[in-house]
């Protein structure tokens, strides 16, 4: 485990409510749906272009507050909500903070423009060819 994954680990805040869905009177006893906070801004976990690349890409999951929130209950057990959650949020931030590669331009191949050419061509003498022809 990266160290920015120890720093973030401890930074979570999770609140446990009761989970709706399958369970029958069990759901109405136990608080099984796990909610994991993360505060962006006050995170030590990063530096200032990190956290920047990090609002940026996830700007559309943040409160106003800037509080990454995410929610899991797609088991009935307390703990494997609690793992379920911290794994998507991992991956969240790692996905976040991954760099995309710079596109390199590159010439257009000869045979590329060559052929374009040829269909330009072959338009053109097939409009020509309906125009009757010059008698003089």
């Amino acid at each position: 485990m990266d160290l920015w994954q120890q720093i973030v680990l401890q930074e979570l805040a999770f609140k446990f409510i009761r989970s709706s869905g399958s369970g029958g009177q069990h759901v109405n006893k136990v608080s099984s749906k796990v909610e994991l906070s993360f505060n962006l801004e006050a995170s030590l976990a990063f530096n200032e272009k990190q956290r920047a690349q990090l609002l940026k890409k996830l700007k559309n999951r943040l409160t106003k507050e800037r509080v990454l929130i995410l929610q899991c209950d797609d088991s009935r057990s307390q703990h494997d909500n609690k793992a379920l959650v911290i794994n998507r949020f991992l991956e969240l931030i790692q996905n976040a903070l991954q760099v995309p590669k710079k596109r390199v331009s590159t010439k257009v191949p000869k045979a590329a423009i060559e052929k374009r050419l040829k269909g330009k061509r072959q338009l053109s003498d097939k409009k020509a060819n309906r125009k009757p022809p010059e008698l003089s």
